[in-house]
This record gives structure tokens, C-alpha cells and sequence, in this order.
């Protein structure tokens, strides 16, 4: 893989990728974020999981929580939108009314809302639709006006009304659903689509359930170069090393853990770069066979 880097980011073919990093720290413990990967995955591995990816004096995962700004076919693409501010989330004290300047860290990052001009959730979790919705006048209003937001349609209907806001099991999906993406949808704004969506001859979405209903990746091809933005399918690069291991946010055990490997195979077979919504540090890895299973290979700033 042959990557560029550019001012803001790294150029892949003739999109162009960079982020903005609305938190990034140590988080929950590291086997309460991914149960059932062995304490000694994360020690033997301890000389490259620090201190990116795991705090060993608290064995405790860290995690990004970040957008990827995407630049492709004269488009301004943001995946992922972060927690927001001012949300209730009684349920996720991480992300109960936090404040941030993630809106200043686009402009700076040379984006502004009217800019944008698609936002892709990979999946209807509170941290990737947070920042699909400002504050305005004691409502919820789209924060970015000029765009469309692609919802997986499995995931508006299973987080949405009709399906009582995730069968009810979390006060905090229904909390979720109508400040960012209900206003989406009142504005006109929301596309749902289901199994592959092209965007352009570059990205192209497609379906991968397991961690939510409608959870999905997004897959880059330009001049050669390949990449994959994976959303919640891996949060932890030792799931990388252990893919049949879940993370305790997982919906569907036995279809995450299929889709994860399967995403896997496709990216160090095809050489792809595996670009996750939460790895901290570089953010994006190569992805090597070992054996009957993977490695990570270069990290790309």
C-alpha cells in the first residue's frame, strides 16, 4: 500500500482521509471492553498495545472517539459523528452531558457544517450520531444543513419508535434516536438504505450486522489503494489477534464475530487499511495472515 500523506491526513488514490479526535484517554477495563480476550493477549502484546491502546498500570483499554473526514469525488464525507453535547445519557456516564469544541476542531480542520456534504453512521450507537444534531432554539436541528445522512435502514427500525427504541432495553436508545437522528429525519435529510450503497466510484457502504442489526463498513477504492472504515467491529486492535471475541456492545455475538472476520480476511487479502472508529494513536493499521489468523502490521498516521 502505497499512502501519501498530506497536509491534513493521508491521501489514498484521490481521496483524501484525515479525522477529529472528540476524546481520547483510557476507558472502561481492558476485559470489560472485550470480555473474553485472555488477560495474557493483552500482556504478551504489551509492547505495542501501550500506551495507545491499553494502560497497563490500569489495565484499562484507551479508545479515540472520532470522525473521519473524507474528501472524495469533490465531496466533504464525515463518518461518524461522535457523542455531541448536552446529551442525556443516563445510562453512559462518558457521554452524559459532555461539552466539547468538536464543531471548532472541524473548522479548523478546514470543514465547516455547511460543508458537508454526506454524513454516514455506520451504526445507531450514541457515540458515531451525537454530532448529527445541534442545540437550536430548545430543539434538535441536523448540524449539518447542506447534507445527507445515511442511516442503515436495520438500525433505524430497530432503534426507531416502532421497534419501542431497541426493544426498550436502554433508556438511552430511545434518548439517542430522538435527538440525532429523529431531527435528521423531520428535516428530510435521512437516507436509509440497506445491504450495499454506492456513494461514489470511490466508497461504497455495505451491511455488516452482528454488533448492531444495521452495523456496516465503509470500503475505499481509489488508484490502486484500498481501505475500509470498519465502525464498531473492532475497538481493540487484540481483536485483531482474537477475532471471534466480541466487545461487550455487541447485539449479536455469533453475527459480529462472523462479520469481523470476514472484514479481516478481506483486508489482508485485498490490502485493504483497516481504519476502526475508535483506535487511538495512528488510528489506521495493516492487516497481516499469521498462522490461521491476523496480525497488525504497519500503523498509518
Amino acid at each position: 500500500m502505497n499512502t501519501n500523506e498530506s497536509r491534513q491526513g493521508i491521501v489514498l488514490g484521490e481521496v483524501e482521509i484525515s479525522r477529529v479526535v472528540e476524546w481520547q484517554g483510557a476507558f472502561v477495563p481492558a476485559r470489560t471492553l472485550v470480555p473474553d480476550a485472555p488477560a495474557e493477549v493483552w500482556k504478551d502484546n504489551e509492547a505495542w498495545l501501550a500506551p495507545d491502546h491499553w494502560e497497563p498500570g490500569g489495565d484499562r483499554a484507551v479508545l479515540a472517539l472520532q470522525t473521519w473526514i473524507v474528501r472524495s469525488a469533490g465531496r466533504t464525507i464525515l463518518v461518524d459523528t461522535g457523542v455531541g453535547n448536552g446529551r442525556e445519557r443516563p445510562g453512559s456516564p462518558w457521554f452524559h452531558q459532555r461539552q466539547g469544541d468538536f464543531l471548532g476542531d472541524l473548522a479548523r480542520a478546514g470543514v465547516q457544517p455547511q460543508d458537508v456534504d454526506i454524513v454516514v453512521n455506520t451504526h445507531v450507537h450514541g457515540d458515531h450520531v451525537g454530532w448529527n444534531t445541534v442545540a437550536a432554539d430548545g430543539d434538535w436541528v441536523p448540524a449539518f444543513p447542506n447534507a445527507q445522512y445515511l442511516i442503515p435502514a436495520a438500525d433505524d427500525a430497530y432503534f426507531g419508535p416502532d421497534n419501542g427504541y431497541g426493544k426498550g432495553l436502554r433508556e438511552d436508545d430511545r434518548l439517542i434516536y430522538e435527538d440525532s437522528i429523529a431531527p435528521v429525519h423531520r428535516a428530510g435529510q435521512a437516507v436509509l438504505w440497506d445491504g450495499v450503497h454506492r456513494i461514489d466510484e470511490h466508497l461504497t457502504l455495505e451491511s455488516a450486522p452482528g454488533h448492531t442489526p444495521g452495523s456496516s463498513v465503509l470500503r475505499l477504492r481509489s488508484g490502486g489503494e484500498r481501505a475500509v472504515f470498519t465502525g464498531d467491529l473492532l475497538h481493540s486492535p487484540v481483536q485483531i489477534l482474537e477475532p471471534a471475541c466480541n466487545s461487550c456492545f455487541c447485539l449479536d455475538a455469533g453475527g459480529a464475530a462472523a462479520s469481523r472476520r470476514r472484514i479481516l480476511e478481506r483486508a489482508s487479502d485485498e490490502g485493504e487499511l483497516l481504519i476502526p472508529a475508535h483506535f487511538a494513536g495512528p488510528g489506521a493499521v495493516e492487516v497481516r495472515r499469521a498462522g490461521g489468523g491476523f496480525t497488525a502490521g504497519r500503523w498509518i498516521p
